[in-house]
């Protein structure tokens, strides 16, 4: 298990999605932000940016901060060669692998850290999520809904129903990570009532698109309080 996603919980860590660029990266980690998601093509859904941009961006953020790299991959060379070129230390899953994919991936990519994306659309998630939790180091809840003709794989502004969210986090052994619709506004319910390891934020924290650093150090003030009560 890669040591940058595993580590004793002190605090609920934040992850800033859909970074567009080197002075989005920089806000976001000045405000505190524990890791950057960086979008790779998807079938649908924001901030999506070339991959030579984002090895740009990787090769310049602190050792300390954990870089994402969102994939819409399914086919293990495929995503082999996009985790190489872009040089992250985790790769986020955000479509369903077949089993023996998590095994490819480990062998070839060992020092990234493999994080699967459960779309929660129902009571489902849950058995989904503790059967591929075998497979990755963490989970990422969110609200997509995959099942589409265009799929829908994340960055939709959505919650989902948080019942369902906190049996994951209690069933599961590896580290959670929830999304979807979260804010400054209910972030702090958010975290009571789910308890993830991490939240994720891409839409709560922009506005009109851009990055807002308004609303990004109200998100970071919402979590120093949730964690303190």
């Amino acid at each position: 298990m890669a040591d940058s996603v595993v580590s004793e919980m002190q605090s609920t860590r934040v992850k800033i999605c859909c970074i567009s660029s080197l002075a989005e990266a920089e806000l976001v980690i000045a405000c505190g932000a524990n890791a950057i998601g960086l979008v790779s093509e998807m079938p649908s859904g924001p901030g999506v940016i070339p991959e030579d941009e984002i090895a740009d961006i990787v090769a310049r953020v602190p050792q300390h901060v954990e870089t994402f790299l969102l994939t819409s991959r399914v086919d293990a060379d495929q995503i082999i060669e996009q985790v190489r070129r872009c040089r992250v230390t985790t790769l986020q899953i955000c479509d369903a692998l077949a089993t023996e994919v998590y095994a490819m991936l480990r062998a070839a990519i060992p020092d990234v850290s493999l994080v699967q994306v459960i779309h929660v659309e129902g009571s489902e998630a849950i058995g989904e999520a503790i059967d591929v939790s075998a497979h990755v180091d963490a989970l990422l809840l969110d609200s997509g809904r995959p099942s589409l003709d265009v799929k829908e794989l994340g960055g939709t502004g959505r919650t989902h129903d948080w019942v369902h969210s906190r049996k994951i986090v209690a069933e599961c052994r590896v580290p959670v990570y929830l999304a979807g619709g979260l804010n400054a506004s209910n972030l702090g319910d958010a975290i009571h009532h789910v308890a993830p390891y991490g939240v994720d934020l891409c839409s709560g924290v922009r506005t009109d698109e851009r990055l807002d650093e308004t609303k990004l150090k109200n998100l970071m003030t919402a979590v120093a309080a949730a964690n303190d009560n």
